[in-house]
């Protein structure tokens, strides 16, 4: 599996996951609890494949700041969350620091 299309993938399931802990009302709904469970396993597996080809830094980087922005919007989206101009500036420079780190920095080596 191409390793960007792990991480890709790793992001979804740990988002569908993350989903599914806020259905869960803590853990004592089952089918949401076993989403959870299972989001996060694939997440963990898929992770892993990303990393037999990518630097953890630029992996984790990406995670992380793809997870933020996907989290606040299905906060937003599904359980009416709000969110304000300071969550807004704050949410991209996340996401700005990431692609400085995966377009400008060379301390990581793409694949291709």
């Amino acid at each position: 599996m191409h390793p960007y299309l792990a991480l890709a993938l790793a992001i979804a399931s740990e988002l569908a996951g993350t989903t599914a802990l806020k259905y869960s009302d803590g853990f004592t709904n089952p089918l949401p609890s076993a989403v959870v469970l299972l989001g996060y396993l694939g997440a963990f597996y898929l992770l892993s494949l990303a990393l037999q080809d990518l630097d953890l830094g630029l992996v984790y980087a990406t995670w992380a700041a793809i997870g933020i922005v996907g989290s606040v919007g299905i906060g937003v989206a599904l359980f009416e969350e709000s969110l304000d101009l300071a969550g807004v500036v704050g949410v991209a420079l996340v996401v700005v620091g990431v692609v400085v780190l995966n377009v400008f920095s060379e301390a990581y080596t793409p694949v291709h």
